[in-house]
């Protein structure tokens, strides 16, 4: 008999309780056995996932969409030792972060601990499912995970893995559980469940985040698109900037921290540009400039309004020239999104401007935006990018899947 949506939250909330006192010893067998199955079960997860891609394509999904959406064999790989990499990371859980005694003698201690049910609503990525599992379980949490419709083949084989883990270990199999419901009424009905789930992350495009806010009684933690940028400062080392600038876009380009818009110094716009053209052409990136941009690049097509501010997730790249770092600041608060922004620059002084004025999700120096990423900043998978700045702000790894208690202990002491 299928669950009611209400029961399968209901459900969850049970196994969070258990959950908060599993040991990390226990935690991490069930991770480590997880991992191996993702590795022996391969064939198993591309059969689905090519049938997830098969229907994706027929059905019109773009070429941006369909790239998030394959799982290869090196995906499959990094999925099972991203696993490994959670097992290795501390155990949050009973973390003491502060201590101290206060005048009248108490013994006061911040101590983190779980969240406790955690919804999560995702496009495409099939991978997102083992992420998002695995930083849950590893904090203490269970998960309700809603996937795209695109993916459901695939995120069925890994939730099923997953529970396969957790039941062979003897842990409620309600530590996660896959919602596949087409259905958007019974998404409304989840949202409204606050007294089982205690936070909800919607992790895609603009409609789902909206969807998500307006309907949501439960407190929200959102991953909004990645509208990020680059500001390549008039003392740049020009022929390093242009690889920082190609790739950031080029090696990923259907993810959120690709760069989708570069501001250009002025006094250096007619050597760089070309050189970076030159480069992009090589990865049949389109250029989309302002008036000062295309006479510099010929080839480069005329930005619109509505290419500031943009979100390609294409091989596609907007590009500004600009007077001064204050005016590249001032189209970054106005078309950013919080996300991702760097600066590429041998002037402290306009380092030290960026990085106060612009207070991005992860604001860079002479680095790519590509870096905002839970595994290049030491934290292991992550479960999104936050842009919100509470509770969390930027990669969420497992500390942001926690919250923090007091414990206090006293001497039979009376107020």
């Amino acid at each position: 008999m299928r669950l009611t949506i209400e029961q399968m939250a209901k459900a969850s909330r049970a196994a969070a309780m258990q959950l908060a006192r599993l040991t990390s010893a226990d935690k991490n067998a069930c991770l480590r056995a997880l991992a191996d199955g993702i590795e022996n079960g391969a064939a198993k997860i591309r059969e689905a996932n090519e049938k997830d891609v098969r229907a994706a394509s027929e059905a019109g999904l773009g070429d941006a969409k369909l790239r998030r959406l394959m799982l290869s064999d090196t995906a499959i790989r990094q999925m099972a030792e991203g696993l490994r990499q959670v097992v290795e990371l501390p155990d949050p859980v009973g973390q003491i972060t502060r201590e101290y005694t206060v005048p009248n003698g108490l013994t006061v201690r911040r101590m983190r601990c779980p969240i406790g049910v955690i919804l999560m609503i995702y496009e495409a990525r099939p991978n997102v499912t083992i992420d998002a599992f695995a930083l849950c379980f590893k904090a203490g949490n269970a998960c309700i995970l809603k996937g795209g419709r695109e993916a459901t083949e695939s995120n069925r084989v890994l939730a099923e893995m997953a529970q396969s883990a957790l039941s062979a270990r003897g842990i409620p199999v309600e530590a996660v559980t896959l919602l596949t419901t087409k259905d958007r009424e019974e998404i409304k009905s989840l949202l409204r469940l606050e007294a089982y789930i205690d936070l909800v992350i919607p992790r895609g495009g603009m409609e789902l985040i909206r969807f998500v806010h307006e309907h949501s009684r439960i407190p929200m933690v959102q991953h909004f698109h990645g509208v990020c940028h680059i500001f390549v400062d008039a003392s740049a080392d020009l022929d390093r900037a242009v690889e920082v600038c190609a790739t950031a876009k080029t090696s990923g380009p259907a993810t959120c921290n690709a760069a989708e818009c570069l501001l250009v110094h002025e006094k250096i716009a007619p050597l760089f540009l070309p050189k970076l053209a030159e480069r992009l052409a090589r990865d049949r990136v389109e250029l989309r400039g302002d008036a000062q941009v295309c006479k510099l690049v010929p080839s480069a097509k005329p930005a619109g309004e509505d290419d500031w501010g943009r979100e390609y997730l294409d091989l596609i790249l907007a590009c500004r020239v600009v007077p001064d770092i204050r005016a590249a600041i001032a189209h970054i608060h106005r078309y950013g999104s919080n996300h991702t922004d760097a600066i590429l620059t041998n002037d402290p002084a306009s380092m030290k401007r960026f990085l106060e004025e612009v207070q991005s999700s992860c604001t860079l120096v002479n680095a790519s935006t590509r870096f905002n990423d839970g595994f290049q900043l030491g934290l292991g998978a992550e479960i999104g990018i936050s842009t919100s700045k509470i509770h969390a702000y930027g990669p969420m790894g497992l500390e942001e899947l926690t919250t923090q208690r007091f414990v206090v202990e006293g001497g039979y002491h009376t107020r």
